[in-house]
């Protein structure tokens, strides 16, 4: 863990993996107060956790809308430059924002064969294999955070034929930027098509994996708030 910069006085480890750690003790400790305290947390993450399922619903409709441009591309002559780019793109968004409402629905492979051999043992290896879910996704949301970042140092490009407008870049730019500096970045902002720069297309992968990890640890201090899996898959008749 050398390279986990500190962050307000303390490494970055510390915050991700020991704070929540500890909030989950907390939660088993003293049930009572935890869920009075987290209820409303729960609450608003709900409402985020259902907004990423949307969002990707929406992109996995640009799918299709790519797919249909294809085909009238094709069969009017005409060139629809890097369609192909574009779909990865929406497929992959799709895939990364979708995995937090997905685990909230019940999507994921969990194995329950030992979870139902009793009750005591079930919950207990239930918040075991939370927990380490739980670190495991942490560690896959902060290396695609730091991929991101890489890619945008590098300035690392598309080698597709996929074209953005500089306006979307300087969009995005703004969330990493200090307003004072919001002013200067549409100064410079030109009208031009460039090449993608591969740090847009890795977004949905960082914001994705951030959520994810967040509602493990969500569904982690639920289980052990309620003494009962959040986890439901729905019934397929």
């Amino acid at each position: 863990m050398r390279d986990w910069q500190p962050f307000l006085g303390l490494p970055l480890w510390v915050w991700l993996f020991i704070f929540p750690t500890i909030l989950a003790a907390f939660c088993l400790l003293y049930r009572k107060p935890a869920e009075r305290l987290l209820t409303p947390v729960w609450r608003v993450l709900d409402r985020i956790y259902l907004g990423a399922g949307v969002v990707a619903a929406c992109f996995m409709v640009t799918i299709l809308l790519l797919i249909i441009g294809q085909m009238i591309s094709r069969w009017s002559s005409v060139t629809f430059s890097g369609s192909t780019e574009y779909a990865g793109y929406a497929m992959a968004a799709t895939s990364f924002l979708a995995m937090a409402h997905a685990l909230t629905r019940g999507a994921h492979i969990r194995v329950s064969i030992f979870l139902n051999m009793n009750r005591f043992l079930g919950f207990w290896l239930d918040a075991l294999a939370m927990w380490i879910a739980a670190i495991t996704a942490t560690y896959f949301a902060r290396y695609a955070i730091k991929t991101n970042v890489l890619s945008k140092l590098l300035n690392d490009r598309t080698q597709g034929q996929d074209f953005v407008p500089e306006w979307l870049l300087s969009f995005f730019s703004m969330f990493a930027n200090a307003p004072s500096k919001w002013a200067q970045i549409w100064a410079e902002t030109g009208s031009e098509w460039v090449y993608t720069p591969v740090w847009l297309p890795q977004l949905p992968m960082s914001i994705g994996t951030v959520l994810l990890a967040v509602a493990i640890w969500d569904y982690l201090t639920r289980l052990l708030v309620t003494r009962q899996s959040s986890i439901i898959s729905e019934a397929v008749e």
